[in-house]
Protein backbone atom coordinates (compact mmCIF):
# COMPACT_ATOMS: atom_id res chain seq x y z
CA UNK A 1 0.00 0.00 0.00
CA UNK A 2 1.41 3.67 -0.87
CA UNK A 3 2.45 5.86 2.13
CA UNK A 4 -0.89 8.06 1.10
CA UNK A 5 -2.89 5.42 1.42
CA UNK A 6 -1.87 4.23 4.83
CA UNK A 7 -2.00 8.02 6.15
CA UNK A 8 -5.36 8.10 4.77
CA UNK A 9 -5.97 4.61 6.59
CA UNK A 10 -4.77 6.30 9.97
CA UNK A 11 -7.15 9.35 9.76
CA UNK A 12 -10.07 7.41 8.65
CA UNK A 13 -9.17 5.20 12.03
CA UNK A 14 -9.22 7.91 13.97
CA UNK A 15 -12.41 10.03 12.30
CA UNK A 16 -14.29 6.46 12.88
CA UNK A 17 -12.95 6.39 16.80
CA UNK A 18 -14.02 10.25 17.54
CA UNK A 19 -17.72 9.07 15.33
CA UNK A 20 -17.99 6.22 17.93
CA UNK A 21 -17.45 8.58 21.18
CA UNK A 22 -19.75 11.39 19.63
CA UNK A 23 -22.74 8.56 19.31
CA UNK A 24 -22.48 7.35 22.68
CA UNK A 25 -22.09 10.54 24.34
CA UNK A 26 -24.86 12.43 22.27
CA UNK A 27 -27.52 9.69 22.89
CA UNK A 28 -26.95 8.83 26.56
CA UNK A 29 -25.97 5.22 26.58
CA UNK A 30 -26.13 3.35 29.82
CA UNK A 31 -25.89 -0.13 29.37
CA UNK A 32 -22.65 -1.47 31.28
CA UNK A 33 -20.80 2.23 30.62
CA UNK A 34 -22.15 5.25 31.03
CA UNK A 35 -21.38 7.39 28.61
CA UNK A 36 -24.12 9.88 29.83
CA UNK A 37 -21.27 11.01 32.10
CA UNK A 38 -18.62 11.91 29.32
CA UNK A 39 -18.48 15.39 27.62
CA UNK A 40 -18.79 15.09 23.92
CA UNK A 41 -16.16 15.45 21.20
CA UNK A 42 -17.86 18.65 20.73
CA UNK A 43 -17.91 20.00 23.88
CA UNK A 44 -14.23 18.79 24.01
CA UNK A 45 -13.45 20.61 21.12
CA UNK A 46 -14.69 23.76 21.95
CA UNK A 47 -12.77 23.68 25.81
CA UNK A 48 -9.72 23.11 23.82
CA UNK A 49 -10.34 25.92 21.76
CA UNK A 50 -10.96 28.13 24.94
CA UNK A 51 -7.71 27.09 26.67
CA UNK A 52 -5.36 27.48 23.31
CA UNK A 53 -6.43 30.87 23.13
CA UNK A 54 -5.24 31.49 26.77
CA UNK A 55 -1.62 31.77 28.31
CA UNK A 56 -1.97 29.13 30.86
CA UNK A 57 -2.46 26.21 28.61
CA UNK A 58 0.86 27.22 26.46
CA UNK A 59 2.58 27.82 30.01
CA UNK A 60 1.33 24.48 31.13
CA UNK A 61 2.79 23.04 28.54
CA UNK A 62 5.90 24.58 28.09
CA UNK A 63 6.59 23.38 32.15
CA UNK A 64 5.47 19.96 31.30
CA UNK A 65 7.89 19.63 27.91
CA UNK A 66 10.62 21.10 30.29
CA UNK A 67 10.42 18.83 32.94
CA UNK A 68 9.83 15.61 30.66
CA UNK A 69 12.93 16.50 28.55
CA UNK A 70 15.52 17.35 31.43
CA UNK A 71 14.20 13.66 33.13
CA UNK A 72 14.69 11.81 30.04
CA UNK A 73 18.11 12.92 28.80
CA UNK A 74 19.29 12.69 32.70
CA UNK A 75 17.94 8.82 32.29
CA UNK A 76 19.15 8.58 29.25
CA UNK A 77 22.88 9.52 29.81
CA UNK A 78 22.69 7.53 33.29
CA UNK A 79 20.95 4.36 31.96
CA UNK A 80 23.33 3.94 28.83
CA UNK A 81 26.73 4.43 31.11
CA UNK A 82 25.39 2.27 34.26
CA UNK A 83 23.97 -0.47 31.93
CA UNK A 84 27.64 -0.54 29.75
CA UNK A 85 29.74 -0.76 32.76
CA UNK A 86 27.41 -3.25 34.94
CA UNK A 87 27.45 -5.20 31.15
CA UNK A 88 31.17 -5.17 30.63
CA UNK A 89 32.56 -5.12 34.33
CA UNK A 90 31.87 -7.95 37.01
CA UNK A 91 33.24 -5.56 40.17
CA UNK A 92 30.56 -2.97 38.56
CA UNK A 93 28.02 -5.40 38.60
CA UNK A 94 28.78 -6.77 41.89
CA UNK A 95 28.67 -3.61 43.88
CA UNK A 96 25.93 -1.75 41.57
CA UNK A 97 23.59 -4.88 40.60
CA UNK A 98 22.23 -6.00 43.94
CA UNK A 99 21.32 -2.14 44.94
CA UNK A 100 19.39 -1.51 41.24
CA UNK A 101 17.84 -4.87 41.37
CA UNK A 102 16.33 -3.67 45.27
CA UNK A 103 15.47 -0.19 43.97
CA UNK A 104 14.01 -1.02 40.21
CA UNK A 105 10.23 -3.08 41.30
CA UNK A 106 9.73 0.41 43.09
CA UNK A 107 7.08 2.65 41.03
CA UNK A 108 8.27 5.81 40.78
CA UNK A 109 5.38 7.80 41.82
CA UNK A 110 5.98 6.02 45.47
CA UNK A 111 8.80 8.00 45.35
CA UNK A 112 7.15 11.62 45.62
CA UNK A 113 7.67 11.46 49.44
CA UNK A 114 11.29 10.91 49.34
CA UNK A 115 11.54 13.30 46.89
CA UNK A 116 9.75 16.09 48.76
CA UNK A 117 12.28 15.14 51.62
CA UNK A 118 14.85 15.34 49.55
CA UNK A 119 14.82 18.59 47.57
CA UNK A 120 14.22 21.89 48.29
CA UNK A 121 11.67 22.83 45.45
CA UNK A 122 9.30 20.63 43.74
CA UNK A 123 10.37 20.92 40.48
CA UNK A 124 13.81 19.41 41.11
CA UNK A 125 11.44 16.41 42.63
CA UNK A 126 9.53 16.13 39.74
CA UNK A 127 12.51 15.85 37.49
CA UNK A 128 14.25 13.15 39.76
CA UNK A 129 10.67 11.15 39.77
CA UNK A 130 11.07 11.39 35.49
CA UNK A 131 14.46 10.44 35.68
CA UNK A 132 14.03 7.23 37.81
CA UNK A 133 11.15 6.33 36.09
CA UNK A 134 13.26 6.47 32.53
CA UNK A 135 16.62 5.06 33.66
CA UNK A 136 15.90 1.54 34.39
CA UNK A 137 14.59 0.66 31.37
CA UNK A 138 17.25 2.08 29.55
CA UNK A 139 19.36 0.58 32.17
CA UNK A 140 17.92 -2.70 31.62
CA UNK A 141 17.92 -3.02 27.38
CA UNK A 142 21.13 -1.25 27.56
CA UNK A 143 22.68 -4.07 29.86
CA UNK A 144 20.85 -7.15 27.68
CA UNK A 145 22.02 -5.78 24.66
CA UNK A 146 25.43 -5.28 25.25
CA UNK A 147 25.48 -8.62 26.66
CA UNK A 148 23.89 -10.13 23.75
CA UNK A 149 27.09 -8.97 21.64
CA UNK A 150 29.13 -11.51 19.69
CA UNK A 151 32.81 -12.03 20.98
CA UNK A 152 34.22 -12.02 17.52
CA UNK A 153 33.66 -8.47 16.90
CA UNK A 154 35.97 -7.85 19.75
CA UNK A 155 38.35 -10.14 19.35
CA UNK A 156 39.05 -8.66 15.45
CA UNK A 157 39.15 -4.93 17.06
CA UNK A 158 41.65 -6.79 19.45
CA UNK A 159 43.46 -8.54 16.55
CA UNK A 160 44.33 -5.46 14.88
CA UNK A 161 45.59 -3.59 18.26
CA UNK A 162 42.73 -1.82 19.11
CA UNK A 163 42.55 -1.02 22.78
CA UNK A 164 39.74 -1.31 25.58
CA UNK A 165 38.52 2.58 24.26
CA UNK A 166 38.28 1.69 20.44
CA UNK A 167 36.37 -1.85 21.76
CA UNK A 168 33.67 0.59 23.31
CA UNK A 169 33.23 3.07 20.54
CA UNK A 170 33.92 0.91 17.62
CA UNK A 171 31.85 -2.32 18.62
CA UNK A 172 29.96 -2.52 21.97
CA UNK A 173 27.98 1.15 21.24
CA UNK A 174 26.90 0.89 17.94
CA UNK A 175 26.04 -2.79 18.17
CA UNK A 176 24.04 -2.44 21.28
CA UNK A 177 22.14 0.82 19.35
CA UNK A 178 19.47 -1.47 18.36
CA UNK A 179 18.66 -2.45 22.48
CA UNK A 180 19.39 1.09 24.08
CA UNK A 181 16.92 2.60 21.71
CA UNK A 182 14.24 0.18 22.51
CA UNK A 183 14.66 0.94 25.99
CA UNK A 184 14.48 4.81 25.53
CA UNK A 185 11.06 4.36 23.92
CA UNK A 186 9.20 2.73 26.53
CA UNK A 187 11.26 5.11 29.33
CA UNK A 188 10.02 8.25 27.29
CA UNK A 189 6.16 7.15 27.67
CA UNK A 190 6.80 5.57 31.08
CA UNK A 191 8.53 9.23 32.09
CA UNK A 192 4.80 11.13 30.58
CA UNK A 193 3.35 8.62 33.05
CA UNK A 194 5.68 9.94 36.18
CA UNK A 195 5.38 13.31 35.18
CA UNK A 196 1.50 13.89 35.08
CA UNK A 197 1.18 12.16 38.06
CA UNK A 198 4.15 14.25 40.00
CA UNK A 199 2.17 17.02 38.74
CA UNK A 200 -1.03 16.22 39.86
CA UNK A 201 0.42 15.19 43.31
CA UNK A 202 3.30 18.44 44.11
CA UNK A 203 3.10 20.05 41.10
CA UNK A 204 2.03 24.19 40.62
CA UNK A 205 1.50 24.17 36.85
CA UNK A 206 1.57 21.80 33.85
CA UNK A 207 -0.39 19.60 32.06
CA UNK A 208 -1.09 17.06 34.81
CA UNK A 209 -1.77 19.72 37.53
CA UNK A 210 -4.49 21.60 35.32
CA UNK A 211 -5.89 18.40 34.47
CA UNK A 212 -6.40 17.95 38.02
CA UNK A 213 -7.92 20.89 39.33
CA UNK A 214 -10.39 20.40 36.64
CA UNK A 215 -11.34 16.79 37.85
CA UNK A 216 -11.82 18.88 41.25
CA UNK A 217 -13.81 21.31 39.91
CA UNK A 218 -16.34 19.09 37.72
CA UNK A 219 -14.80 20.81 34.66
CA UNK A 220 -14.97 17.35 33.03
CA UNK A 221 -14.32 18.92 29.46
CA UNK A 222 -11.41 20.45 30.52
CA UNK A 223 -10.14 16.64 31.99
CA UNK A 224 -10.14 15.37 28.42
CA UNK A 225 -8.45 18.71 26.80
CA UNK A 226 -5.54 17.50 29.19
CA UNK A 227 -5.83 14.04 28.22
CA UNK A 228 -5.51 14.37 24.73
CA UNK A 229 -2.98 16.80 25.33
CA UNK A 230 -1.10 14.13 27.17
CA UNK A 231 -1.31 11.88 24.57
CA UNK A 232 -0.26 14.08 21.56
CA UNK A 233 3.11 14.96 23.54
CA UNK A 234 3.34 11.60 24.23
CA UNK A 235 3.35 10.27 20.44
CA UNK A 236 5.07 13.35 19.22
CA UNK A 237 8.26 12.55 22.21
CA UNK A 238 7.95 8.62 21.31
CA UNK A 239 8.13 9.36 17.36
CA UNK A 240 11.30 11.21 17.94
CA UNK A 241 13.58 9.22 19.88
CA UNK A 242 11.85 6.41 16.96
CA UNK A 243 12.76 8.58 14.18
CA UNK A 244 16.27 9.75 15.66
CA UNK A 245 16.74 5.56 16.55
CA UNK A 246 16.39 5.22 12.67
CA UNK A 247 18.63 7.47 11.87
CA UNK A 248 21.26 6.69 13.79
CA UNK A 249 20.90 2.75 13.02
CA UNK A 250 21.12 3.14 8.95
CA UNK A 251 23.02 0.11 9.20
CA UNK A 252 20.28 -2.65 10.17
CA UNK A 253 18.90 -4.23 7.19
CA UNK A 254 15.08 -3.44 7.11
CA UNK A 255 12.18 -5.03 5.69
CA UNK A 256 8.79 -3.26 3.83
CA UNK A 257 6.30 -5.59 3.43
CA UNK A 258 3.43 -4.91 0.66
CA UNK A 259 -0.23 -5.83 0.90
CA UNK A 260 0.23 -9.39 1.11
CA UNK A 261 2.18 -9.73 3.62
CA UNK A 262 5.55 -10.14 2.05
CA UNK A 263 8.55 -8.75 2.49
CA UNK A 264 9.76 -6.93 -0.52
CA UNK A 265 13.60 -6.71 -0.20
CA UNK A 266 13.39 -10.10 -0.22
CA UNK A 267 11.24 -10.58 -2.98
CA UNK A 268 13.61 -8.40 -4.65
CA UNK A 269 16.72 -9.96 -3.92
CA UNK A 270 15.51 -13.03 -5.38
CA UNK A 271 14.70 -11.51 -8.22
CA UNK A 272 18.06 -10.17 -8.59
CA UNK A 273 19.68 -13.24 -8.03
CA UNK A 274 17.53 -15.51 -10.21
CA UNK A 275 17.96 -13.07 -12.83
CA UNK A 276 21.90 -13.08 -12.54
CA UNK A 277 22.08 -16.78 -11.83
CA UNK A 278 23.78 -18.67 -15.25
CA UNK A 279 20.82 -20.74 -17.00
CA UNK A 280 20.67 -24.08 -16.08
CA UNK A 281 20.91 -27.70 -18.56
CA UNK A 282 17.39 -28.35 -19.35
CA UNK A 283 16.54 -31.96 -18.35
CA UNK A 284 17.51 -35.00 -19.87
CA UNK A 285 14.55 -37.04 -21.55
CA UNK A 286 13.60 -40.39 -20.89
CA UNK A 287 15.66 -41.98 -23.45
CA UNK A 288 18.62 -40.53 -22.73
CA UNK A 289 18.73 -41.06 -19.22
CA UNK A 290 18.25 -45.37 -20.36
CA UNK A 291 21.51 -44.71 -22.66
CA UNK A 292 23.59 -43.41 -20.28
CA UNK A 293 22.31 -46.21 -17.35
CA UNK A 294 23.40 -49.02 -20.56
CA UNK A 295 26.61 -46.84 -20.97
CA UNK A 296 27.32 -46.78 -17.60
CA UNK A 297 26.53 -50.72 -16.73
CA UNK A 298 28.90 -51.46 -19.59
CA UNK A 299 31.69 -49.55 -18.41
CA UNK A 300 31.12 -51.30 -14.95
CA UNK A 301 31.20 -54.58 -16.48
CA UNK A 302 34.55 -53.83 -18.51
CA UNK A 303 36.41 -52.66 -15.40
CA UNK A 304 35.73 -55.75 -13.67
CA UNK A 305 36.46 -58.33 -16.67
CA UNK A 306 39.82 -56.16 -16.60
CA UNK A 307 40.06 -56.14 -13.34
CA UNK A 308 39.96 -60.32 -13.11
CA UNK A 309 42.17 -60.60 -15.63
CA UNK A 310 44.35 -58.41 -13.85
CA UNK A 311 43.88 -60.22 -11.04
CA UNK A 312 44.47 -63.76 -12.64
CA UNK A 313 48.05 -63.01 -14.58
CA UNK A 314 49.13 -61.65 -11.09
CA UNK A 315 48.32 -65.04 -9.08
CA UNK A 316 49.55 -67.22 -12.47
CA UNK A 317 53.29 -64.66 -12.07
CA UNK A 318 53.08 -65.25 -8.16
CA UNK A 319 53.05 -69.47 -8.87
CA UNK A 320 56.03 -68.93 -11.36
Amino acid sequence: MPRAGRYALRAVSLAAALGVWQLLTSLDIDLWLRFSQFPTVTDVARAFADRVSGPDYWTDLTDSLTRILTGFLLAAVLGVATGVLVARSRLAEDLLGPVLEVIRPIPAIALVPVAILLFPSNEQGIVFITCTAAFFPVLVSTRHAVRALTPVWEEAVLTMGGGRWRILASVVLPGALPGIFGGLSVGIGVSWICVISAEMISGQYGVGYRTWQDYTVVNYAGVFVGMVTIGVLGWLTSTAVELLGRRLTRWLPRTSYDAGGRPRNVRTAVTAVTAGAPESPAPASKSENTENTEKSAKSAKSAKSENAEKSEEARDGHLV
